[in-house]
């Protein structure tokens, strides 16, 4: 069996969204084998720092929180996208030559993968590449960014996903996984009322969901 780890590690001088240092995570050593018999750290971290599942209330003033998205919704069957050649955005008429169905939880693999720095040109989801995908009615979508979309007034395609009940998940990264279909395990820190949590998440050849 091989698993493919799709989360990106959090490291210092990781990228974020929009290169903000407020969201670069902050590691502190709070004692050493110099002062104490054991070490012991703590990190400071944005929600939606690295590979992490927005809930609606990110983008919905009456979107639910976290522990409204039920962890069956997170682990199960999976199906990785590859619109690396696709510039831009990817929207409704790419997504169209993909046989799309209702339930499935969909991986959006670019040329965003590729990179170790933040790009403000990054390729994310087109509003009616999402309009599309609430219509088919999928149960999740994943994208190689740091955010599914970007120069867009009103977030429309978070909005038009999270009105539709469909969990986003951002920040993955895909390089090394080829288009296909996985059992997948995408297990949020438990957090509680927040709008984002952070996840590590897993891609799973041969098991069946």
């Amino acid at each position: 069996m091989k698993i493919y780890d799709v989360s990106m590690p959090i490291v210092p001088d990781m990228p974020v969204y929009k290169n903000k240092e407020t969201k670069k995570p902050l590691i502190q050593v709070v004692q050493d084998f110099d002062t104490a018999a054991a070490r012991e750290s703590k990190i400071t971290m944005d929600v939606h720092c690295g590979t992490h599942v927005d809930s609606p209330l990110h983008m919905l003033p009456d979107g639910g929180t976290m522990e409204t998205i039920p962890l069956e919704h997170l682990v199960g069957k999976a199906r990785v996208l590859d619109f690396s050649e696709v510039e831009g955005g990817i929207g409704k008429e790419d997504l169209e030559a993909k046989d799309i169905q209702p339930g499935e939880f969909l991986l959006l693999k670019t040329k965003n993968s590729g990179k170790d720095e933040f790009d403000f040109e990054f390729v994310y989801l087109k509003e009616d590449g999402a309009k599309f995908l609430a219509e088919k009615k999928v149960r999740g979508v994943g994208i190689d960014a740091l955010g599914i979309e970007r120069s867009q007034p009103g977030h429309p395609t978070h909005k038009s996903l999270f009105q539709a009940g469909v969990i986003i998940m951002e920040g993955l990264w895909l390089k090394e996984v080829p288009e296909g279909t996985y059992f997948m395990v995408a297990l949020p820190i438990k957090l509680m009322e927040t709008e984002a949590a952070p996840a590590r998440v897993i891609l799973m050849e041969g098991i069946r969901a």
